[in-house]
């Protein structure tokens, strides 16, 4: 392997890790781009040095940008959620613990602690990093990091949401859940619900009030169909493999309007996170229109066929 194509491939490993810590598919890729930028040299060889560098200076950089950001995220409009991205923009993900970490339940978690200790857990977690090379990073002790670690998967072990079914059980309750909206029948929609169900809503004041997450069956059910009544154009469903899971995706010709991560425990859908914010679903639109066979299949949608 060239040290050209090693390091293209390594690009987007960085890619992974600037997500993971910011939660932003734009701000990762302008870290990384200053990543690049600052270590590219003319006649510079990819090392194994220079990799682990490009990681410590992607990894800096995140955490400047994310000192900057909070301020914003802890008086946005309604709930943040992450900007959602296609699964196999952030490399390989063999293992459960890398799976997690980059599913929006968990980046949500993420939000809640502290820059050091979201780059800790990112970074051992998901990179297998040692807390020895983790201080050498963050500048801190090793001691210190496997305590901003253990505090961190402990706040975690306690809330994130169970491991998810397979993709076809996913999908098959996904389109059973689509159908009852498209119907408006409150009462099959409500069957596909967890009793403690929660939806969060960011970006949907086209169509809906949600300022804050809404709770419980009943809740949640009326205020999906009202939604889907008060949008005024043709909508397409389909599915893509998004964050690591298997995303429900909601098109008006060729714009993407919403992508709903949902989330399922005992057969039933207990968590659904809406991103409909235009500039949020960039990435995954962009993604989509270079292989839009990863998105909705052409003619009707698999809502569509289980509603009829």
């Amino acid at each position: 392997m060239t040290p050209a194509v090693e390091l293209g491939a390594g690009r987007q490993q960085l890619f992974g890790l600037a997500y993971r810590l910011l939660g932003a598919a734009d701000e990762a890729e302008d870290a990384v781009e200053d990543a690049y930028r600052s270590w590219k040299r003319p006649g510079s060889e990819v090392t194994a040095y220079a990799r682990e560098s490009l990681t410590a200076v992607v990894t800096r950089l995140c955490l400047v940008r994310l000192r900057a950001v909070r301020a914003g995220r802890e008086g946005y409009c309604g709930p943040w959620l992450p900007a959602p991205v296609l699964t196999d923009a952030l490399g390989p993900l063999p293992t459960a613990e890398q799976r997690d970490s980059v599913s929006l339940a968990v980046l949500v978690l993420l939000e809640r602690r502290t820059p050091h200790e979201r780059a800790v857990f990112v970074l051992r977690t998901a990179f297998g990093y040692r807390y020895r090379a983790i201080a050498e990073i963050l500048e801190l002790s090793p001691g210190n990091c496997r305590q901003l670690y253990h505090r961190t998967t402990q706040h975690l072990a306690s809330r994130r949401p169970p491991r998810q079914p397979d993709r076809g059980e996913r999908v098959r309750l996904s389109g059973r859940f689509l159908a009852a909206i498209r119907a408006g029948e409150l009462g099959a929609l409500e069957a596909v619900l967890a009793q403690d169900v929660t939806l969060w809503a960011d970006g949907v004041r086209r169509v809906a009030t949600a300022p804050r997450p809404v709770a419980g069956r009943a809740e949640v059910a009326r205020f999906l169909v009202a939604a889907f009544r008060r949008i005024a154009v043709p909508v397409r469903f389909g599915f893509a493999e998004v964050n690591a899971g298997t995303a429900i995706l909601a098109l008006a010709g060729g714009t993407l309007l919403a992508v709903v991560a949902v989330e399922i425990e005992n057969g039933r859908i207990a968590g659904l996170r809406i991103v409909a914010k235009p500039e949020k679903l960039s990435s995954v639109a962009h993604g989509l229109s270079a292989r839009p066979e990863a998105g909705c299949p052409s003619g009707e949608s698999p809502a569509r066929r289980s509603a009829q």
